[in-house]
């Protein structure tokens, strides 16, 4: 890992995570270090417009549960949870659910610019072949 992404993780952390209810403070290092790798994945907004809050309810219990709330410019808050004893493995399970709900926003809101290969069917499977030579 260069300087510079180094540097990008550290003001990634400092400005858009937030550690809340239930974390004692010497977890704080190790929620934030986890988290920051979310990072590359936000990488669009500016770290000053990305709000994370982490919280973590019943501590300790086969229960424990960690909620990640994202607020995002332009997108409804994401709200990820998981379950597990483990506060490591709770983190990196709602990190996962956190990704997955962004790379599911991203892929809604792109645009469809690969229309050739929609325009094959089962019917019709050399439509985009025939289009192509149309084309031409």
């Amino acid at each position: 890992m260069s300087k510079s992404d180094d540097e990008q993780r550290i003001n990634f952390r400092e400005n858009a995570i937030r550690v809340g209810a239930g974390f004692v403070a010497k977890e704080r290092p190790l929620v934030l270090d986890s988290l920051s790798t979310l990072g590359p994945h936000l990488g669009r907004w500016d770290p000053r417009d990305v709000d994370i809050d982490v919280s973590l309810q019943d501590r300790g219990g086969n229960e424990q549960r960690i909620t990640l709330r994202t607020s995002l410019p332009g997108l409804a808050p994401l709200v990820a949870v998981a379950e597990n004893p483990d506060l490591n493995r709770a983190l990196g399970e709602a990190k996962r659910e956190l990704i997955r709900q962004l790379e599911h926003q991203k892929s809604a809101r792109e645009p469809m610019n690969n229309r050739r290969l929609r325009r094959a069917t089962i019917r019709h499977p050399g439509a985009s072949a025939q289009s192509e030579i149309s084309e031409r």
